[in-house]
């Protein structure tokens, strides 16, 4: 006998491993049908593809107020002086961004490009929350002449804004971003000053002793798609607490708090297992955990509020429309018709890349940046009275690692039949690249149930009008 011990493993031809083997043999184990999306807002899928094209980005206009409404109640009703910023980098769609601001949002920007759309938009600099690590000299000179309030991120740029501010005739009101240990992993140290070293306070007192600059808000954003209330309530306490300390050694009261965004959205991670409503706690948990730090406090001595939101507002509000284009490999789910019994049928979907049904949809990945980190659902069109099976979506790109869900349980799909990505509101319209293919049209429906198109479908001429030729090159 060996003496040589290996511990038992079991094969593969027993399908993978539990619990998923249980599921591989048992022929009703994902259910007889998927849930299907038939219309958005009242208005056919179908239709809308029809009358726009595939693949084909879709906005409900009452799903954005209504959360907005939502969040906006349920932090007032407990905090009155609360305010919120719509978070410009989560999606700038211009309908997007009106909508928000016609609902009382604010508007927060990272970039030359986002504050200058704020001001195309119509929105005042005093009305604009500027944040971002890496902030252009000429901005922060804009920024600053036109009353935005500029939170500042590291110690070179407080220099720069230093020296703008030195001739001015009235003091400029800035705020610091702070990064903080919140009980949330990782920590977002990139941006701001740190907390715990001291480095924050030391930032504000320098706000504190300059003449030309006055600390209007501490800001500090702990992350993002944060499922954690608590991690909130810490976070208030953190800046209370160094308000607190600013007010003993400068007799200076902060007058905001800004404790940015990361309200999470239902969607879920990879590997997570749903549904999102048992895993994601209510807006409500997180106001909870927040104002019950501020109503501590004397209320002559409470700050006012903000928040930057974009993925809780946004996220379920955005639907990506796509047709499947091709049926990918040799045990086609076409043997459900055959007449395979239920055991041999099993058999087939026992997993291995041959076992799944694989459909390429006319959208990849490059529409889709979140899907890398978010199992974004698929649905039918139409109801389809035949058992799940392990299934695979390939983009339309020709790239191999253009896959929107490695795994995914679906019904028997036929070319031509549209699936309906849900939820994709959130960055991955302002993050889609031009990639292959043109990027497709976005249609709003409007609270009257009116799809109104709000981007057009990219042609050659938007792809090639920045492009020069140089002029040996223009020849034949």
């Amino acid at each position: 006998m060996t003496r040589d011990y290996f511990t038992p493993t079991i094969s593969d031809e027993l399908g993978r491993p539990t619990p998923e083997a249980a599921a591989d043999r048992n022929y009703y184990a994902r259910g007889m049908q998927t849930q299907a999306l038939f219309e958005i807002d009242g208005i056919p899928v179908s239709k809308l593809i029809e009358q726009f094209g595939s693949p084909l980005f879709v906005y409900s206009e009452h799903n954005l107020r209504e959360k907005a409404r939502r969040i906006r109640e349920t932090f007032k009703s407990r905090y009155p002086n609360t305010h919120f910023a719509w978070s410009y980098k989560t999606n700038y769609l211009n309908a997007i961004c009106k909508i928000f601001h016609q609902e009382g949002w604010l508007a927060e920007v990272v970039s030359d490009f986002e504050y200058n759309k704020a001001r195309k938009l119509g929105i005042q600099g005093k009305d604009i929350i500027f944040n971002g690590p890496g902030k252009s000299k000429e901005i922060l000179e804009q920024a600053i002449t036109e009353g935005a309030l500029v939170q500042i991120d590291n110690w070179d740029e407080l220099g720069i804004v230093e020296e703008l501010a030195k001739d001015l005739k009235q003091p400029v009101n800035v705020g610091i971003r702070i990064w903080l240990d919140a009980g949330i992993r990782p920590i977002w140290s990139k941006f701001g000053f740190s907390l715990e070293n001291g480095e924050a306070a030391r930032a504000a007192s320098e706000i504190a002793n300059n003449p030309k600059l006055k600390l209007h808000t501490l800001h500090t954003h702990i992350g993002t798609y944060i499922l954690s209330p608590e991690a909130y309530g810490v976070a208030a306490q953190k800046l209370v607490a160094l308000r607190e300390q600013i007010y003993t050694e400068h007799n200076q009261l902060v007058d905001c708090l800004n404790l940015g965004g990361g309200f999470p959205s239902h969607s879920l991670l990879h590997g997570m297992i749903g549904p999102p409503e048992q895993i994601i706690s209510p807006i409500e948990a997180y106001a909870d955990a927040i104002t019950e730090v501020l109503n501590k406090l004397p209320e002559k001595k409470r700050p006012q509020l903000r928040f930057e939101t974009g993925r809780h507002l946004v996220d379920e509000a955005g639907y990506l429309l796509t047709k499947v284009v091709a049926v990918k490999g040799s045990r086609h789910p076409a043997a459900i018709s055959s007449d395979l019994s239920a055991r041999d049928y099993k058999e087939q979907l026992l997993v291995n890349e041959d076992a799944k049904a694989s459909y390429v949809l006319d959208a990849g990945i490059n529409l889709l940046y979140t899907a890398t980190w978010y199992q974004i659902n698929a649905y039918p069109s139409r109801i389809i009275n035949a058992p799940l099976i392990p299934s695979r979506l390939y983009g339309n790109l020709c790239m191999a690692i253009d896959v929107i869900r490695h795994h995914i349980d679906l019904p028997p799909i036929k070319k031509d039949d549209i699936l309906t990505l849900h939820p994709v509101g959130a960055y991955n319209v302002s993050q889609a690249m031009q990639f292959i293919t043109y990027r497709p049209a976005i249609v709003l429906i409007s609270e009257n149930g009116t799809p109104e198109l709000i981007r057009n479908r990219e042609e050659l001429k938007d792809i090639d009008s920045p492009e020069l030729l140089p002029e040996h090159l223009s020849k034949k």
